[in-house]
């Protein structure tokens, strides 16, 4: 995060979840996480949370969007949550109005990614590193807002 916001901006928020061993909704830690997040959207005015798209392949990822979209409820603002595919070979299905980010320096991109060791090394095994397609960074990306009566997750 720092690679590609700059030391401009606030420290990330690490909520310490063990990997791959997410909580569930109505559990202890997720609704300590949900709350503080919540907290820190009201605090910094937070209209809108991007976030790996429920569809993804990894439980860490689709335990992310549920969160994403418990804060979103609880934060006592209108927020909207903006889903990204990371894992997913396709795009969420139908029911989604499409995104394009702006645009960012594809070297600033590419050095995030390459900081991001469990992605791209064997550190945690060739099962879970991003493929090699995967790997090639675009210049913007697809962000996907769900919209009807599912808009909520």
């Amino acid at each position: 995060m720092r690679i590609l916001t700059g030391r401009g901006h606030p420290p990330p928020m690490f909520l310490e979840w063990p990997d791959a061993q997410p909580y569930a909704p109505a559990e202890p830690r997720f609704e300590r996480s949900r709350r503080r997040l919540a907290a820190l959207c009201r605090e910094s005015r937070v209209d809108a949370i991007a976030v790996t798209a429920m569809h993804e392949p990894h439980c860490d990822h689709e335990a992310a969007f549920r969160l994403a979209c418990s804060v979103a409820v609880s934060a006592i603002r209108p927020i909207t949550v903006f889903e990204y595919v990371v894992w997913a070979s396709k795009p969420p299905g139908q029911g989604y109005r499409t995104w394009r980010t702006q645009a960012m320096p594809l070297g600033l991109r590419n050095a995030a990614l390459a900081a991001h060791r469990s992605q791209i090394t064997p550190q945690f095994g060739e099962g879970f590193r991003l493929s090699p397609s995967k790997q090639r960074m675009p210049a913007a990306d697809l962000l996907y807002e769900r919209i009807g009566p599912d808009a909520r997750g």
